[in-house]
């Protein structure tokens, strides 16, 4: 079964993120400082972004922080292997929108940079191959 298409994610990367439930979503407050935040997501992929919400989200400070700046960071990673030690990881940098949709407040993702190692290598951590692209 071949993994959904979409104009920013390739088919390793969807299968990789369909498989995780929880990633960790940094932004930075109006004075700089930074947070960084566990959070479920969803890869919606028609729009090539990663959609976020969660309970009481409108309220949150990472929700007024992306409303504030429009900017965010996302990371999924995980251990597949302690031994041989054996790391997968997708991270990516993007443009944030804090909207509403079907009235619900939701963080969406526009991926700008992806940078991603060990999804589709089974190697040690300092043998694998980074991959990272920018998308426009």
């Amino acid at each position: 079964m071949s993994s959904p298409t979409s104009p920013v994610f390739t088919e390793t990367e969807i299968a990789y993120l369909a498989t995780q439930r929880l990633g960790r979503l940094a932004t930075a407050q109006p004075n700089g400082t930074l947070q960084n935040s566990p959070v479920g997501f969803e890869v919606n992929t028609t729009a090539g972004t990663i959609d976020i919400n969660g309970f009481r989200l409108a309220s949150s400070q990472k929700y007024r922080n992306i409303a504030d700046n429009g900017r965010a960071a996302f990371v999924v990673d995980d251990i597949v292997s302690i031994e041989p030690w054996r790391v997968r990881c997708l991270e990516i940098r993007a443009d944030a929108e804090a909207i509403e949709v079907d009235g619900r407040p939701l963080l969406r993702l526009h991926p700008r940079r992806v940078i991603s190692f060990g999804l589709d290598e089974d190697r040690e951590a300092h043998e694998m191959t980074f991959h990272s692209r920018t998308i426009l």
